[in-house]
């Protein structure tokens, strides 16, 4: 179950007190912040949604809809990845 925390001003949701992801919104797109392994292990997905992405940060545009089975994918990925890190970030 992933526990939702605000810190750094900055909605983000947590599991056994480690980092999943964060939710911002900018004027113009949603950011999405998972930690750089996924976002390079989801790549090919991302580019088939025509998501722009930075090094650490995913950027849906107002005028894109959220992919919920790529979020979930994503989401469970990184649980499983990090089922073992004791740690707030990788």
């Amino acid at each position: 179950m992933l526990t939702p925390v605000v810190k750094w001003n900055q909605p983000m949701f947590t599991h056994h007190g480690t980092y999943i992801i964060g939710f911002s919104k900018a004027k113009k797109h949603l950011n999405l912040a998972p930690e750089e392994p996924v976002i390079t292990k989801f790549e090919n997905a991302l580019k088939a949604n025509q998501y722009k992405r930075t090094k650490m940060l995913i950027q849906i545009q107002d005028h894109q809809s959220v992919d919920l089975s790529l979020l979930k994918s994503m989401i469970d990925f990184i649980i499983e990845d990090k089922i073992d890190v004791n740690t707030f970030w990788r």
